[in-house]
């Protein structure tokens, strides 16, 4: 997924001075057009971070989406794959996922829409905790509790994680894999 100019322009000023903190002239300026070149593309500040938000949490459902479909009927796999495509996408675009938490500056109607396809990956993780439980190959108590605990575990990435780091995308996607195996009940082998 490659941003327009305008939205990469976004992502850095919000990533870096945060919704309030950044101007839509320091946007417009970081892309080298004027304030009404931008309104001409964007008709508010809001509708960049509507833009961008929407174009993340759309991407993880996608990827998510066809995690879970490439692990067929097997739960842990499927459970593995969904992790590790979150993770992979937190790890691959982190300063983007970061920007969702500014998603809390969004007007009602902006929020609800991105609070939609947020709870659409959390009710497809559900779905998997759930069936595992059906099919006794996971063992968890509280599948509604588990899933936001996979999920919150993995939203954390992008405060901590950095390119340069230790860890590469494919180590940490395999280990957070790992992680919520466990948390699941999956025995290791």
């Amino acid at each position: 997924m490659e941003l327009t100019p305008i939205l990469s322009a976004a992502l850095d000023a919000f990533y870096e001075k945060g919704f309030h903190g950044a101007s839509v002239r320091e946007i417009a300026h970081r892309v080298g057009v004027t304030v009404p070149a931008l309104y001409y593309h964007y008709e508010s500040k809001e509708g960049l971070l509507v833009a961008l938000t929407e174009l993340s949490t759309r991407d993880v459902l996608t990827r998510a989406h066809a995690a879970d479909d490439a692990g067929e009927d097997d739960p842990a796999r499927r459970l593995e794959n969904v992790v590790s495509a979150i993770v992979l996408r937190m790890t691959d675009r982190a300063r983007l996922a970061a920007v969702e938490g500014e998603a809390r500056y969004l007007s009602p109607e902006a929020y609800e829409r991105y609070r939609t396809v947020r709870k659409g990956i959390e009710n497809l993780v559900l779905g998997i905790v759930r069936d595992g439980n059906r099919a006794d190959a996971f063992d968890v108590e509280d599948p509604a509790e588990t899933t936001r605990a996979i999920l919150g575990m993995c939203q954390a990435i992008p405060r901590w994680y950095h390119t340069e780091g230790k860890l590469g995308p494919q180590a940490v996607a395999a280990k957070y894999a790992t992680i919520a195996s466990k948390m699941v009940g999956v025995e290791q082998h």
